[in-house]
């Protein structure tokens, strides 16, 4: 072979050389990553080719489906059953707009992809059945939920629900919501609805139980008992405190300013009875920054991997503030942030006499044929405090509701323990404060089937009348009582 005839031979092999490592590399490298992009057609189109499977609440009912198109490359739409009441808990699946929640993280069981359902394929392609989508099986009760959704009503806000046992999540709502399918296909008039939605003031969008975080104010004072019978500083809840009053934040000379009566000295009992800003500051600042870290951080707080599945915001308990920062942190202010599934999740802890379950709200996914693929098992989350020290917060809580601040949460004939919590925040404290309630139900053996967090965010009462016991607590109420009514 002469020599030009071989410097093409050589070229030419390089060039097939090349196309084979590009190809391998296309077909094993880069086969998963192509497949699943957001701008590759035909994963969306293959999304809606067939009809996906439904999320489902407790008892049964299926709160999503499917219905077949025309004029499109998308075979079915995705439709929702109430879809405003369920949208925290579904998310959205839409062919013009993506997935987002339970809709998106579970959208390999419910389009019949996840590897799991290969066998139920295969069995598919022998038998000539079509391929279907698996089923996401919740914790969500429907009359749990609706009650929250009820008692909320016009007020801009958030309510989470959980069972303390198990951590299983049985309410989760936020107001305003919206209907994911009003935009589901990709017509002019779901773009319309996409727009508005997504440019709207009101952020229905965002799941506040979720994913918004809110200076928790006066309910977080049991994180605060908490550590502070944890780490020694108070041994006996009717024993006198020594706050002085008025009392000035450390370091400086501005006085804490209590809304009760009675603060001076008072017992934990008494404080938490009538919400002594004082007393948790001055428990704080003896309980040190770094302990009161500690504690809280056994709660859920600084924690940014809380999957429900749907990933929770961190809620937040600054680590580098100093003591006067510490002692405002405290009492739910300053730079402490939580969001409603984190303050349920303390209320939870302390009910559950010390023990956090891991929150959770899918139970099972399951085949087309009903077949269990996964099933949930409760986890221990940590052990934020002793039971003993859980039980003596529990007393306070009762107290809150029986004769303190939390009475409108009271439910004939069993044992509720509640705290209330009113926010301030925004410049100078000039923005309307947040109204709180956290409580709790007891069953006479002392176990609770539920513990609900509210926050109202905004609401149509005047600034003098915005309070946790007067706005959140009946919200709460109406949570507990279709805990106790429900025959779920």
């Amino acid at each position: 072979m002469n020599k030009p005839l071989r410097r093409i031979s050589i070229f030419c092999g390089l060039l097939v050389l090349a196309l084979l490592v590009r190809t391998n590399w296309l077909q094993y490298v880069q086969a998963e990553e192509l497949s699943t992009r957001k701008e590759n057609r035909r994963v969306q189109i293959a999304q809606y080719a067939i009809q996906r499977g439904n999320i489902i609440v407790k008892g049964g009912q299926a709160i999503t489906g499917s219905t077949a198109t025309d004029g499109s490359d998308y075979k079915y739409k995705r439709t929702y059953v109430n879809g405003e009441l369920w949208a925290p808990v579904t998310g959205y699946a839409s062919q013009a707009f993506g997935s987002t929640q339970l809709e998106a993280l579970e959208d390999k069981i419910l389009t019949g992809n996840d590897d799991r359902l290969f066998f139920d394929r295969t069995i598919g392609m022998f038998t000539g059945e079509k391929k279907a989508g698996g089923n996401v099986v919740t914790t969500l009760m429907p009359d749990v939920q609706e009650a929250a959704f009820k008692a909320l009503g016009n007020n801009k806000g958030a309510v989470a629900a959980i069972d303390p046992r198990t951590g299983a999540i049985l309410a989760l709502v936020s107001t305003p919501s919206y209907d994911p399918g009003s935009f589901a296909g990709n017509s002019k008039a779901d773009e319309k609805a996409w727009v508005e939605l997504k440019d709207g003031e009101d952020k229905k969008l965002v799941n506040r139980a979720l994913r918004e975080t809110y200076p928790p104010g006066s309910t977080f004072k049991v994180v605060t008992a908490a550590a502070a019978l944890e780490h020694g500083v108070v041994k006996d809840v009717n024993e006198p405190t020594d706050t002085p009053e008025p009392y000035i934040l450390p370091g400086t000379r501005t006085p804490m300013v209590n809304h009760a009566q009675g603060c001076e000295k008072a017992s934990l009992l008494a404080a938490m009875r009538v919400s002594c800003n004082s007393v948790f500051a001055n428990l704080g600042d003896k309980v040190g920054r770094d302990n009161m870290v500690e504690t809280a951080e056994k709660f859920g707080f600084n924690n940014d991997k809380i999957d429900t599945p749907v990933r929770a915001f961190a809620s937040v308990y600054d680590k580098t503030m100093n003591r006067d920062g510490n002692a405002q942190s405290s009492i739910g202010q300053f730079n402490t942030a939580a969001t409603p599934l984190q303050m349920a999740m303390v209320t939870a802890a302390i009910a559950n006499d010390g023990k956090l379950m891991k929150p959770y709200m899918v139970d099972q996914l399951t085949a087309p044929n009903l077949d269990v693929v996964e099933k949930h098992e409760p986890q221990e989350m940590s052990r934020p405090l002793s039971a003993a020290n859980a039980q003596k917060i529990q007393q306070t809580m009762v107290d809150v509701v029986e004769n303190g601040t939390g009475k409108s949460a009271k439910i004939k004939g069993v044992t509720v323990g509640g705290k209330t919590g009113t926010a301030q925040h925004g410049e100078g404290n000039k923005k309307r404060p947040y109204a709180w309630f956290i409580s709790y139900v007891q069953n006479p053996d002392g176990t609770s089937p539920v513990a609900v967090a509210v926050v109202i965010e905004d609401s149509n009462a005047d600034r003098e009348d915005i309070s946790g016991g007067g706005l959140a607590a009946p919200v709460a109420k109406a949570v507990m009582d279709a805990v106790l009514k429900s025959k779920i």
